[in-house]
């Protein structure tokens, strides 16, 4: 049982069944709440009820209700002509119907309240109406007046307890017209597929863990200040350009969620709206291979024979073979050139070792004959 004030007494009337309750509230204010100051010399800031007329402070007791017509003029409304209104629920809340929960638009609901059974007579009729709402999966529209006013509520079971919403009245609810974007606007599957996985990268979270920082952040400061020293710094929010490119913008969001959850990305696996190796890759340019390398005619080794010689001049020579490749009228004309070249460098080459051959072989021919020569001087004279 909730030990608070009560802020309203009556009872629940379900058919001929009354069951008396208290009505308390389901919900506290944990914002801190400031005073208004002089900022000269720190003294409060009150306001003071005046008469406009007499220009004199007045008492609550001195004080009643009045309407203010169009032209201004103000007509006094006294409780004793509020109490004679046919208001069945000044003292009961009627229940009206029961629906499904979903037909109960979220932008209805107002304060929460607990239904507290008043009393032990009201415990049996109490269970009654919280069970048959349980096992209905339904809950119960009713009408209940609070503060000068008729108001509507939904009652709903919370736990063991019943509890209130105040709604809102149909007409009070304003139509979404000129909040929805005026241009028109395509989203992409790649987009939502994108959207779904921050949906679920981000995934559920226990409201129980949630906090107000805010709150938090201005008692450091008080106790700060409260202490004489200085309140530390907060960080710097983070900035708020514009979103140029909305799938580059939901990538970083899925990732930036998947590391502060300590996942890491799986390798080979794409994430929505990447481009994988099997779809096509539309290409800008033409596929350019490189020509397979030639051996040069400067760097192949010399030949003593010139049959040999010839023969390597010729392999070297040699068309090369058909590139995959595009190949150009100029890069024909360019290797056809360079192939000139190389022939003519491989012939010079060639003369030039036959040329070296020959000098080779006269001279060993000339050093033969000159032993020749030796021998049979050095034979004459033995003989002498």
């Amino acid at each position: 049982m909730l030990h608070v004030r009560s802020i309203w007494n009556g009872a629940i009337s379900f058919g001929l069944v009354s069951i008396p309750i208290k009505l308390v509230n389901a919900t506290e204010n944990h914002s801190i709440s400031f005073r208004q100051i002089h900022l000269e010399d720190g003294g409060r800031i009150r306001y003071r009820k005046v008469c406009e007329l007499d220009d004199h402070e007045v008492t609550s007791a001195e004080i009643g209700k009045g309407y203010e017509d169009a032209d201004g003029t103000i007509i006094p409304i006294t409780e004793e002509d509020l109490s004679h209104l046919p208001l069945p629920t000044a003292k009961t809340i009627e229940i009206v119907a029961f629906v499904p929960a979903d037909r109960i638009d979220p932008l209805q609901m107002d304060t929460a309240y607990y239904l507290q059974a008043g009393g032990a007579p009201a415990a049996k009729p109490y269970t009654l109406l919280r069970e048959a709402l349980k096992r209905s999966n339904k809950v119960a529209i009713a009408k209940y007046a609070l503060r000068g006013r008729e108001r509507l509520g939904m009652l709903r079971v919370v736990g063991d307890a019943i509890a209130m919403h105040g709604l809102l009245w149909p007409d009070e609810v304003r139509a979404p017209e000129g909040v929805v974007p005026d241009t028109s606007v395509t989203v992409r599957d790649k987009e939502l597929d994108l959207a779904d996985a921050l949906m679920d990268t981000l995934g559920e979270v226990d409201l129980d863990d949630l906090h107000d920082e805010y709150r938090e952040a201005v008692e450091e400061v008080v106790a700060a200040k409260a202490a004489g020293e200085t309140p530390r710094e907060a960080p710097a929010p983070p900035s708020s350009g514009k979103v140029l490119d909305l799938m580059a913008a939901l990538e970083k969001s899925v990732r930036a969620a998947r590391e502060s959850r300590g996942e890491k990305p799986e390798q080979g696996s794409s994430r929505p709206g990447q481009r994988t190796t099997e779809e096509p890759v539309e290409e800008t340019e033409a596929e350019v291979r490189r020509l397979p390398q030639r051996r040069s005619a400067r760097t192949a080794p010399k030949r003593t024979g010139g049959k040999k010689s010839t023969s390597t001049t010729k392999k070297t020579t040699a068309a090369p073979r058909k590139s995959t490749a595009k190949s150009t009228q100029t890069t024909k004309k360019t290797t056809a050139s360079k192939s000139t070249a190389q022939t003519r460098g491989a012939a010079q080459n060639g003369s030039t070792a036959k040329k070296t051959a020959a000098k080779k072989t006269t001279a060993s021919k000339e050093t033969t004959a000159k032993k020749t020569a030796a021998k049979k001087t050095t034979a004459r004279k033995r003989t002498a």
